[in-house]
């Protein structure tokens, strides 16, 4: 196409021309180009997430049965050692756990199969009070495993869960969903019924059972705490607690007797009795251990329900382990409801949802009473 002025002069538009629609046809190519490419990264990282949202669902749930087998193996070991074998001390057996621990986690070190911090001056100030706590829970545990039928001391241990909710509420600002709360209330009411008629009440059974739920609630909560604000680690949280309460603990044990009475102990010399207790002293690690994990990757509260959960097996395995359980049907109903409170409050944590989860915080009360 062209244009003639006079005589001389031809001005050529088609190179203009082909250049605008050259440009035009860029920009629509151009523009469509960057939308699809647009998507395919958007499409990128949304599968780049699924694929972490599926990892840390492995991970919670993997860590919550590790946690609940390795808390069912410990309850039937124990329970074979204090009561079937009638061992003497539930002191000296907590003290076997803490030598277990510090054994296991320092060679684990020096083979660099595991790492932590080295001690310094300020190490049990930034871990406190979990070494007081760990100890106790221990111990009271053990003593509460050892006075009581196992089905009770299961039902007795659903306490410590109506505990850790409220400690979260108080310390970690996390308000349970209302499923979460029915299915506590319901485990409590059930554990109740069945202390309403429990033929081998021991009261000194029941003081160990509800001061080791106030212990597992408040180490499920500070674990939680420090987890998130120290830089020790689990593997440090668990070396120390255990060589920061050795020298108490064997005090204790010396003080009241009890170091006499296990070294004394006339079956020593049974090799399946040595392979069990040898057995729970190392169960004492792994369970410390699967309990840091699950609080790691769920919640305190998780950490707790799992721990009880697993007393399903051990309930009903309880009725014929140690000999000391008495049938009534008060008892073994409200011992069922428990259990049952305790697999819906299971539906209701870990069922896969669309969107991950959010816990709801509540506003800050620094200072203030909840």
């Amino acid at each position: 196409m062209s244009v003639s002025r006079g005589s001389n002069t031809t001005l050529d538009l088609q190179p203009l021309l082909e250049s605008d629609v050259g440009k035009r046809e860029q920009e629509q190519m151009g523009g469509s180009g960057g939308a699809l490419l647009l998507n395919g990264s958007g499409s990128k990282e949304l599968s780049h997430r699924e694929r972490e949202d599926s990892a840390l669902f492995v991970k919670k749930i993997g860590s919550a049965l590790f946690y609940g087998l390795s808390s069912f193996m410990i309850t039937v070991v124990n329970k074979t050692v204090l009561t079937s074998y009638h061992f003497p001390s539930f002191l000296f057996l907590s003290l076997g756990q803490l030598t277990a621990s510090i054994v296991v986690l320092g060679i684990g070190k020096r083979l660099k199969f595991v790492n932590f911090p080295p001690l310094q001056r300020n190490t049990f100030w930034k871990i406190f009070p979990l070494p007081l706590i760990f100890l106790g829970n221990m111990m009271f545990g053990l003593g509460g495993t050892k006075t009581l039928s196992l089905p009770m001391f299961a039902a007795l241990r659903r306490f410590s869960i109506l505990m850790t909710m409220l400690l979260e509420l108080k310390i970690l600002g996390l308000r349970p969903s209302n499923a979460v709360q029915v299915s506590v209330y319901a485990m409590i009411g059930g554990a109740l019924l069945a202390a309403s008629d429990d033929l081998s009440f021991n009261m000194t059974g029941y003081i160990y059972v509800m001061i080791t739920n106030a212990m597992t609630a408040s180490n499920g909560v500070y674990v939680k705490k420090k987890l998130d604000t120290s830089e020790i680690g689990k593997y440090g949280l668990m070396f120390y607690n255990s060589l920061f309460m050795f020298l108490p603990a064997l005090a204790l044990n010396y003080v009241t007797g009890n170091l006499d009475q296990a070294l004394n102990f006339g079956q020593w010399n049974d090799s399946l009795f040595v392979l069990q207790f040898l057995l729970s002293c190392v169960m004492g690690f792994i369970l410390s251990y699967s309990t840091i994990l699950c609080t790691q990757f769920n919640s305190a509260l998780t950490t707790t329900i799992v721990g009880c959960l697993k007393n399903i097996c051990v309930t009903y395995l309880g009725m014929f382990i140690g000999g000391d359980y008495v049938f009534s049907w008060l008892n073994c109903i409200g011992i069922n409801i428990s259990v049952l409170a305790s697999l819906l409050y299971t539906y209701v944590t870990f069922r896969r949802k669309r969107a991950p989860d959010k816990p709801d915080h509540l506003p800050s009360t620094r200072g203030e009473n909840v």
